[in-house]
């Protein structure tokens, strides 16, 4: 019975993970203000959160806390072009163009981890490349500008994931998420101070926008990271990181009724996804097959 409810509770943080980009078309405001905000929230609840699980916020030293900043920062270039990708075009295309970020640590791996590439992902990136090109085969300049913020997002997102499994071997992943959510709030704050739009115009917002805000900051962002934690203690890596890549899934399904996405995406678009998502699935089989782990499974904040 707790393994069910485990698994509910997987598919239901997988679902919220889904919607965060359908968010980028609900929530009416620049992608560096949603940014900012979620980045804001999730620092405070996560804060809160390991307060009340009574978990220590203290890091091994001084060069840990450096690098698990230094990694916040990319965290919040991840989103802050991922956004960018779904206000250029669509929900359904920025969250495949994230749903690479696991062909992107088969390259970006090896030269982290000082390992040997393997052919097999080699082979993998190239149909995924063709999968891309299937997909923007009939696009106009600002799907293409979206196609590289999505691509540069999943790259950011794989440059995390690499680098919070190294993090992890001497830190907790809560203290991880707290201090990469930190850096990423004063990152974001400083790019806004540098562009003078950290003004009363900042605070303005809708009410819809406002309750959004939170929903993205404490649910889809801290309290799935935390929970995401003990499911991967229940479940194990592989179910988790074969669950993780119906994200896109997720949000193709809540694109089309939520925001009828269907009626502007054509038949290259699922063709060229079809593509993309089977060797994503394929390569995350191939890897907990062989034993080793998903990265993009772990410490992953999408």
């Amino acid at each position: 019975m707790s393994t069910l409810k485990h698994k509910i509770l997987l598919h239901l943080i997988i679902l919220m993970w889904g919607f965060t980009g359908i968010l980028g078309k609900l929530i009416h405001l620049d992608a560096f203000i949603i940014v900012w905000y979620r980045v804001g929230i999730a620092f405070i609840a996560l804060g809160v959160g390991m307060l009340f699980l009574k978990k220590s916020f203290r890091v091994k030293n001084k060069t840990e806390l450096i690098k698990i900043s230094a990694v916040g920062v990319l965290v919040g270039l991840h989103w802050l072009t991922f956004y960018k990708s779904i206000q250029l075009s669509t929900a359904s295309f920025g969250v495949l163009c994230l749903s690479t970020t696991a062909i992107h640590v088969s390259w970006i791996e090896p030269l982290v981890m000082k390992r040997r590439a393997s052919w097999l992902e080699v082979v993998f990136g190239l149909i995924v490349v063709l999968g891309v090109y299937i997909v923007s085969s009939d696009f106009n300049l600002n799907e293409y500008k979206a196609l590289v913020y999505g691509l540069c997002s999943a790259v950011f997102a794989a440059l995390f994931a690499v680098f919070n499994t190294k993090l992890a071997e001497t830190n907790t992943p809560a203290q991880i998420s707290l201090y990469e959510m930190c850096s990423a709030s004063v990152f974001i704050s400083i790019v806004l101070l540098a562009q003078g739009r950290i003004d009363a115009s900042v605070f303005k917002m809708a009410v819809s926008d406002f309750w959004w805000l939170l929903f993205l900051g404490i649910l889809c962002t801290s309290f799935a990271f935390l929970a995401m934690v003990n499911i991967m203690k229940v479940l194990g890596a592989f179910s988790v990181s074969l669950s993780i890549n119906l994200e896109p899934i997720y949000t193709l399904v809540l694109a089309i009724f939520i925001l009828n996405e269907n009626e502007v995406l054509g038949f290259n678009f699922y063709l060229g996804s079809a593509v993309i998502l089977l060797v994503v699935l394929a390569n995350t089989i191939v890897k907990s097959i062989k034993g080793g782990e998903d990265s993009a499974a772990k410490l992953r904040q999408p």
